[in-house]
């Protein structure tokens, strides 16, 4: 087999029928860069909302949590034990939420080689009062060095840096909350605990989410100063936040840590099962509808090479009654196919990466969203190998059945028919 005659013969067939080859490789081009268009944007999409959420979340936290004790003192009695005991009024246990032995709980994790760092963390429920103003919300005192290097909390500051926490007495607010109570950078707040315990702190900094549920009640605070507005010794940790070196190793760790420490725990997914449906949602429609522009360029490709091969049937009769088998027919139409395929995949990948620059550099300005310029795009060349790749299985095929079709042509009948 001379794949190189057939390569000229193949490519002669194109220029007989240039118009619709051309309509073959724009339908194909279009397909592609719409493909990688929407896959680009929709992973940009998932990017920024998992840096929005899923990224601010730790891995796995590890913390105690108000629930009834599982066994009651019923189920310790010889006499009932193996009988079915129905309780009611069960009241939660009160083991408080300071996880005991914190430090070497830390130590330990720190050791574990599955792990990037940890950062301790004190919640607790608060009122913040400006005047007469009065509003519900949440203080979290955290390690500023190790927040910052695990979840990057200075992306979301508006006003002030993350540093400043490192000061005496000073705090950062959630933008809902700063504009529910006129407050700015550099005046005072005061915060009442639920024991009734009151400090003054400085608004040293803004932070914007661009959740309205996170920036009306959230505020940072140094470790140190939330242990003394609670009123609680130095080694007072409600939260022990963990990351991971693979984020898929979460549900397992979780489950690990929490039979090793006897500690309630929770993973990633579990805190942000919504997000995660979402992202796999926008994944699947934009992978839908690229193939299907795909298939219907396939179509065009399919319907292209069967008309040709109706008008060139005196063709395809005379190279083989001059020697050529059904097998060269054949890959004549295939390289036909592939021409088409290779042509239209390539300037698909070109313009594809065109229309994402242009989305990407249109302005996306929202309050919601401070630190988000233009939207979002994920460049990942895996988009163009998966793109140009299903660009050549899809133009194969479509080749294929026409080119199989006519490897069978009898020139005899053809050359009588004539």
């Amino acid at each position: 087999m001379n794949f190189k005659l057939i390569l000229n013969i193949a490519i002669h067939l194109l220029r007989a029928r240039l118009k619709q080859t051309i309509v073959a490789a724009v339908g194909v081009t279009f397909g592609i860069a719409m493909f990688i268009t929407l896959v680009s944007f929709m992973n940009g999409m998932n990017d920024l909302l998992d840096g929005l959420m899923l990224n601010r979340t730790p891995h796995v936290r590890l913390y105690n949590e108000i629930k009834p004790s599982e066994n009651q003192p019923i189920s310790y009695s010889e006499k009932h034990k193996d009988n079915t005991n129905f309780i009611a009024s069960v009241k939660p246990k009160d083991r408080g939420k300071a996880i005991y032995n914190c430090k070497s709980i830390m130590h330990d994790l720190k050791q574990d080689k599955r792990i990037i760092d940890v950062a301790p963390k004190v919640t607790a429920p608060v009122f913040f009062n400006s005047g007469t103003i009065e509003i519900s919300g949440v203080i979290n005192g955290i390690d500023v060095l190790a927040e910052e290097k695990l979840f990057k909390i200075s992306e979301y500051i508006i006003e002030g840096e993350v540093p400043d926490l490192l000061q005496n007495n000073s705090i950062i607010i959630g933008k809902g909350l700063a504009d529910k109570m006129l407050l700015e950078k550099g005046d005072v707040i005061k915060v009442t605990t639920s024991k009734g315990n009151l400090a003054t702190l400085k608004i040293v900094g803004i932070s914007q989410v661009g959740i309205s549920e996170i920036d009306d009640v959230m505020s940072y605070t140094s470790l140190v100063t939330a242990q003394k507005i609670l009123g609680e010794p130095t080694n007072y940790i409600t939260d022990i936040q963990v990351k991971t070196y693979d984020i898929t190793t979460a549900p397992a760790l979780a489950k690990e840590f929490a039979i090793n420490y006897d500690l309630d725990t929770i993973d990633y997914q579990t805190t942000n099962s919504q997000f995660e449906t979402g992202s796999s949602i926008r994944s699947i429609i934009s992978y839908a509808v690229g193939i299907v522009l795909l298939i219907v360029a396939g179509f065009g490709i399919y319907n292209i090479l069967n008309m040709m091969i109706f008008e060139k049937m005196d063709s395809i009769a005379i190279l083989k009654a001059t020697g050529f088998s059904g097998n060269d027919v054949k890959w004549i139409f295939i390289s036909l196919s592939m021409i088409i395929g290779i042509t239209g995949g390539l300037f698909g990948l070109f313009f594809g990466y065109v229309f994402s620059n242009i989305i990407d550099v249109v302005p996306f300005n929202t309050a919601a969203l401070p630190t988000i310029k233009t939207y979002p795009i994920n460049y990942n060349p895996m988009f163009y190998v998966i793109g140009i790749a299903f660009a050549l299985v899809t133009t194969f095929i479509a080749g294929l059945f026409p080119a199989l079709k006519a490897s069978k042509i009898d020139p005899v009948e053809i050359i009588r028919g004539k």
